[in-house]
């Protein structure tokens, strides 16, 4: 019999990625979503599928899944600033109710459990590059912090749970993710950056542009999520693009890609946002067999060409 995959998120950028990934793995996978930031569109691909089901749930409620779970997948959560900023209080619960619901759920299903957590429990980082070792550098009351702290509480939920009651856990730090599927006005640079350009609208550059980060594209992220599951033990793991870059240098090169005739401009830097940005992902490398394979132009012209196909609607 194959394997059951809950995926909550499932309706989200990388959660959609996730599950057709599974699919095609030949495992069962059931989708949970409240459609907050995910869309249907986005695994309107997979009704229909043998093995794919969706539900529209708030897991900060309820979760109801009927049957054997072997897997589940928690990736619920607001994850762009745009959207933590419009759903502050829907964030906190998530990552604390949410990942409550879901640690109940395992414990109850016998089932392995992996929390997507992200590079944001570093803050801004008075280490460089971050290692899963370093505490973070953290504002808990600053306007990233709801979506900041909802991840380090998840996190020491989920350790609660398995020293507590011995649960199979995972911990994985996302670090900067892009690809098909980002939400054009979700706030990020990448998508950012690409909608001016084809549209021959200003790119704007917050502070300087001197301010680094790491992207990896979805597909290199995807894959490391199910290695992590497979392989992993309860300590927290990057995963992420080692290779580092300056957001004019991404900007210059997403207008270089799109052939744009804008600008780049620049506006002033958000409060908290991070100067830095990079994984050491030796421990992925080596616990995993994990490192990102997909270059920076090779992945930046596959998200151009996704959004030229949508309209790059804003």
């Amino acid at each position: 019999m194959s394997a059951h995959a809950l995926v909550t998120g499932g309706a989200g950028f990388i959660g959609s990625h996730l599950c057709e990934r599974l699919l095609k793995a030949g495992s069962r996978v059931t989708c949970v979503d409240n459609l907050i930031t995910g869309s249907l569109a986005n695994i309107e691909g997979l009704f229909g599928k043998d093995g794919f089901s969706f539900a529209k749930q708030d897991i900060a409620n309820f979760i109801y899944v009927p049957g054997k779970i072997d897997e589940i997948y928690h990736l619920a959560s607001p994850a762009s600033p745009v959207d933590y900023q419009l759903y502050p209080i829907e964030t906190l619960k998530v990552g604390s109710l949410g990942t409550r619901n879901v640690l109940g759920l395992a414990r109850e299903k016998k089932a392995r459990v992996l929390i997507a957590s992200t590079s944001e429990v570093y803050g801004d980082p008075e280490e460089h590059p971050q290692k899963e070792s370093y505490w973070g550098h953290v504002n808990p009351i600053g306007p990233r912090s709801m979506y900041d702290e909802s991840k380090r509480f998840s996190e020491a939920l989920v350790m609660a749970y398995h020293r507590k009651h011995g649960l199979l856990t995972r911990i994985v730090r996302i670090f900067n993710t892009y690809g098909p599927r980002m939400r054009a006005n979700d706030g990020r640079a990448v998508p950012n950056f690409i909608c001016q350009a084809l549209a021959g609208e200003d790119i704007t550059v917050y502070g300087d542009g001197t301010q680094t980060r790491s992207f990896c594209h979805v597909s290199d992220l995807v894959e490391g999520l199910v290695l992590a599951m497979e392989r992993a033990d309860s300590d927290p793991v990057n995963l992420g693009n080692d290779h580092e870059n300056t957001l004019m240098e991404i900007a210059q090169k997403i207008k270089e890609l799109t052939k744009s005739s804008s600008r780049i401009v620049h506006r002033p830097l958000p409060q908290d946002d991070p100067r830095v940005r990079r994984p050491d992902i030796s421990r992925a490398k080596s616990l995993l067999g994990w490192a990102p394979r997909i270059g920076l132009e090779e992945g930046l012209r596959d998200t151009i060409e996704y959004f030229r196909r949508i309209g790059a609607k804003r």
